[in-house]
């Protein structure tokens, strides 16, 4: 098992989840965060620190993998981030909305740390 992040991050990007990374597994997409599943030690101190629920073991992901493999494929090219940077300015108007990969997905990568 390992853990993933899904469509809640995405517009939101809030990097609590950052800080409290023992093994820094976390990458940096322009409006997403993702998780290498390679390098997640499963021990799920990240989980209760998102504030919009966005990160979930694997198990829990869509039955055809969808969240893994953004996780996986974006972890290997994205930058790492180890410190919690700022937000987007305008996240609380999207920690609601759902659906947001089709709509607001980047491949872009972000700044990382």
């Amino acid at each position: 098992m390992t853990y993933i992040v899904m469509d809640p991050c995405i517009k939101c990007k809030f990097m609590d989840c950052v800080e409290v990374c023992p093994v820094d597994c976390f990458y940096e997409g322009e409006n997403f965060l993702a998780i290498n599943p390679d390098e997640c030690i499963d021990c799920g101190v990240c989980e209760p620190e998102c504030p919009v629920d966005a990160i979930k073991p694997d198990t829990e992901d869509e039955p055809d993998g969808k969240w893994l493999r953004v996780n996986t494929e974006y972890s290997k090219i994205w930058p790492n981030i180890t410190v919690k940077g700022t937000p987007p300015a305008d996240a609380e108007q999207y920690e609601r909305e759902t659906g947001k990969f089709e709509k607001y997905f980047s491949e872009k990568p972000g700044r990382g740390s």
